[in-house]
């Protein structure tokens, strides 16, 4: 599974049963995660344990997103590249 995740361009929403958990693109890049980071910061987020994503009952979904930033307050604003 993490060899399916592209950090800098994958966002990730993992659901498990009733429990859901959305994390952006920009997160582990911030954050300066990996792959399974990543995943276990996503499980995490919906609710379950960091390890979940490695029993295989979670699903994921991916999708990417344009994520922009203020340059400076009341400033210009650009496309923040992520990768």
């Amino acid at each position: 599974l993490p060899g399916k995740v592209e950090v800098g361009r994958d966002g990730l929403i993992a659901r498990y049963r009733s429990r859901a958990g959305l994390l952006l693109p920009q997160v582990p890049v911030d954050e300066g995660c990996d792959a399974e980071d990543f995943l276990s910061q996503t499980c995490a987020k919906a609710g379950l344990s960091p390890d979940a994503w490695v029993r295989g009952d979670v699903e994921f979904e991916k999708f990417s997103a344009q994520v922009f930033e203020e340059k400076e307050p009341s400033g210009r604003v650009a496309e923040k590249g992520l990768g």
